[in-house]
């Protein structure tokens, strides 16, 4: 059976307010709904970057999966970290989107996303990383690719499927897993799981 017919026999939600998530997960299943996980992004002190997306997409995927039990619930997060082990969120503000993209300039970082998926009880957590390398960007090519607005809602400062593409040297790994969903990954796990 097709991933897409399998998941037509399921209630699913997708535990995120991405829209970039959603349409993605639209290549998955025709039909899901969207319930923004709310239960913070707190993270114990001590982890290492590299295990955040997991926790934090187990946090939000049972955060949803706890009210909705009978439901297949998918969380999902999105890190960013550097070549120092800098983790990136969505930038404050314009200057800090400058910071971040400075960082970025001339240097290879990875981009793992955490990936929970809960259905009753059970639960299948996984991380995919992709690693991306910047052009060397001038100050006013930074400043323009501010200027779009793109970079504010996003971890990293920038957006791989819209202008922020012009940024990039090259990916080694899954291209969906930089915009916020690696959906191939999604799809075997999510047939694995029900099937």
């Amino acid at each position: 059976m097709t991933i897409k017919n399998l998941m037509m026999e399921y209630d699913v939600i997708l535990a995120s307010a991405s829209p970039r998530r959603k349409e993605l997960m639209q290549l998955i299943c025709p039909s899901f709904r969207v319930i923004p996980a709310d239960c913070g992004e707190a993270v114990p002190e001590a982890m290492n970057a590299a295990d955040v997306p997991a926790f934090l997409s187990y946090q939000k995927c049972k955060c949803i999966a706890d009210v909705y039990q009978k439901a297949v619930v998918i969380g999902c997060d999105t890190v960013v970290t550097t070549a120092d082990g800098e983790i990136l969120g969505k930038p404050k503000d314009e200057e800090d989107a400058a910071r971040m993209l400075r960082l970025l300039s001339g240097r290879m970082h990875t981009v793992d996303t955490g990936v929970s998926i809960c259905y009753k009880g059970r639960t299948e957590t996984f991380t995919e990383t992709t690693k991306v390398w910047f052009k060397d960007l001038t100050d006013e090519e930074i400043e323009d690719y501010i200027n779009t607005g793109e970079p504010m809602d996003k971890a990293g400062a920038y957006g791989i499927q819209g202008e922020g593409t012009l940024l990039v040297d090259k990916i080694e790994g899954d291209f969906f897993n930089v915009v916020g969903l690696p959906v191939s990954k999604l799809a075997i796990k999510l047939h694995d799981m029900l099937d």
